[in-house]
């Protein structure tokens, strides 16, 4: 099914896949994205038997494997009106990938084209899904340039979603990044197997972020977020890469105290 004929997530309640990395190392920006979806009058569910959505095992060329992991992912949400996911790189799996894994089971192939029919990324739920923008977030004057984390931005067309919702934040000016569509090097596995190019790739991300005008890079795929910042830690860099969830989150939370 073509994006343009996906079915309306409005007026729906929200199942939220919260994703491997944002559960074991960025819980925070797990609450952050609930606290900016109830913000928008959303009910969020969370099913509680939710693993992985099988992407590394794809990625490395175990079908059988991340077919296996898939099932779990589609029977976990297999009551979801809307899934929304705060990364790129696993909403493209559903959507894009989760029919070729299935392509010669049609029983799981129908799941699968379900389930990446009403799944969204976190930023373009909002902007598209919802049409918001302005929350009423608010922040002292800041900085932010954007890094376009590759799934995301080639296969979900995000390139305009995140950077919307940071320019309705009250102090934020978004500036741009040098390089701001080139791979950080991470790419799952590829950073394991192919460490020299990957730290290459790195270092030139990092170039990029020290060249740019902005106090804070902002991304939407925690895996991004921890090459980037695992690199300027160890090159004892200043500047740091936060998740666009966590962005808005902090500018929901000023705007309130500054209200009381």
């Amino acid at each position: 099914m073509s994006d343009d004929l996906r079915p309306s997530p409005r007026y729906k309640p929200v199942s939220l896949f919260v994703t491997c990395i944002v559960d074991m190392i960025y819980p925070q920006t797990g609450v952050s994205v609930v606290e900016i979806l109830e913000r928008a009058g959303v009910e969020v569910r969370f099913p509680l038997n939710q693993t992985c959505c099988g992407q590394p095992a794809f990625n490395s060329g175990y079908w059988d494997d991340a077919r296996t992991v898939a099932k779990q992912f589609l029977t976990a949400f297999a009551d979801a009106e809307v899934i929304v996911c705060p990364s790129g790189s696993c909403a493209s799996m559903v959507r894009h990938y989760y029919p070729d894994l299935f392509k010669d089971d049609p029983e799981w192939l129908d799941r699968a084209l379900w389930a990446a029919n009403i799944t969204w990324e976190f930023t373009e739920f909002l902007v598209d899904g919802l049409g918001m923008t302005d929350f009423g977030a608010k922040l002292p004057p800041t900085k932010v340039a954007f890094h376009h984390a590759c799934h995301g931005y080639r296969l979900l067309n995000l390139g305009t979603q995140a950077q919307a919702l940071a320019r309705n934040i009250d102090g934020v000016t978004v500036n741009d990044l040098p390089g701001a569509d080139q791979c950080c090097g991470f790419g799952g596995l590829f950073a394991v197997k192919m460490p020299e190019i990957s730290g290459a790739m790195l270092d030139e991300k990092i170039t990029g972020i020290e060249n740019a005008d902005a106090d804070v890079i902002v991304t939407g795929d925690a895996s991004c977020l921890t090459q980037m910042n695992g690199g300027l830690s160890r090159q004892g860099k200043t500047k740091r890469v936060i998740h666009i969830a966590d962005l808005l989150a902090q500018g929901l939370r000023e705007s309130e105290t500054s209200a009381e």
